[in-house]
């Protein structure tokens, strides 16, 4: 399990998060957020870039990925192998 980002910010409706990434990441693979308050898995079902839909986005780009749950500002991204 890698690090692969932060969360900058996280919005109830429609329930999704920005994420700065510091490793790849693509729709389909399964991350872990962790934070003080925050546990759980997921598929990422869809992730944006600038406001539009993208299947990959590399390192250093911020994206928004829907969410599940609710996670926090400064929670932890990882990828799940």
């Amino acid at each position: 399990m890698e690090q692969i980002g932060l969360v900058g910010a996280f919005f109830a409706h429609p329930s999704a998060a920005l994420v700065t990434l510091t490793a790849p990441l693509k729709v389909g693979e399964r991350i872990y957020v962790k934070g003080h308050t925050t546990e759980f898995q997921q598929v990422v079902e869809s992730m944006q870039v600038d406001r539009q839909p993208v299947q990959e986005a590399s390192a250093g780009q911020e994206i928004a990925i829907k969410m599940n749950e609710k996670c926090r500002k400064h929670d932890a991204v990882y990828k799940l192998a």
